[in-house]
């Protein structure tokens, strides 16, 4: 099972920089995405949906804005949009596909950087979170969480970590959340189940020279039940083309997708 996620940071210009020809070579069973920023009425152009692929999208309420969706090989037996919680739905930022006992999401987290107003909604999404991650983490299903959480766990996740200690990414209240999303909750990275390497990251700054000089944060993810993780055989970020300020997180598990039933 070969599951891709990407920030596209606006899907129109994403296509426009040949993300979807890239896709098509790929052979991905699942494509996450996540800040699509368009409505899918506006998406009239047969690019957006590749043959081969379903596609799901869940906007946000308001256009030019945030917006997940999910392209799959596979037709799911469900798909659920949003969490029932109006301050993440009409942002668009859960939309979940159900295969069997398998379950992806795609995942955009909301961003701190721009105001203080803005931090305090992202805790407020945290604190919502915790509990149904963890539900999640013992009913029994496998998940695949993929998507921009706009958080830096660990050291090893942004090169000016010293430089970035006060900053909304990495601060210590967020790098807690994740620490116990990877302990008491019972998820998994599942990109450091088998990459433990420094200098991997999947955003850079649009400011001076980040992404030349690779200073960037590695807030992408693929958050997996510790089953599928022990699963994950390969994963690599994509740099070898720029669609976005993010790069594409490909993973390879040894998993099957189960059957429609």
């Amino acid at each position: 099972m070969r599951i891709i996620t990407l920030n596209a940071n606006g899907i129109r210009a994403a296509a426009g920089k040949g993300f979807f020809d890239w896709m098509h070579r790929q052979d991905a069973d699942i494509v996450c995405i996540q800040e699509t920023k368009a409505q899918h009425p506006q998406l009239g152009d047969r690019h957006f949906f590749p043959p081969g692929y379903h596609a799901w999208y869940h906007d946000a309420l308001s256009k030019g804005y945030s917006g997940v969706a999910i392209y799959s090989r596979a037709q799911p037996d469900r798909v659920h949009y949003g969490l029932g919680w109006e301050v993440m739905d009409s942002e668009g930022r859960w939309l979940q596909a159900d295969y069997g006992d398998l379950s992806v999401v795609s995942l955009y987290l909301p961003s701190g950087s721009s105001k203080e107003e803005r931090q305090q909604v992202k805790f407020q999404c945290m604190d919502f979170l915790r509990p149904r991650l963890a539900r999640m983490a013992r009913d029994g299903r496998h998940y695949v969480i993929c998507g921009d959480w706009n958080i830096a766990h660990k050291e090893i996740d942004i090169k000016n970590w010293r430089g970035n200690l006060k900053s909304s990414g990495f601060l210590p209240e967020e790098r807690a959340w994740m620490d116990q999303l990877f302990s008491t909750v019972g998820l998994a990275d599942a990109f450091r189940a088998v990459d433990p390497r420094e200098e991997q990251y999947t955003w850079w700054s649009n400011r001076g020279r980040a992404w030349d000089n690779n200073t960037g944060w590695r807030i992408d993810y693929q958050v997996t039940t510790p089953g599928l993780a022990q699963k994950a055989v390969r994963a690599e970020i994509y740099r070898e083309q720029r669609f976005s300020d993010h790069a594409p997180l490909i993973m390879d598990y040894d998993f099957s997708i189960p059957s429609r039933t």
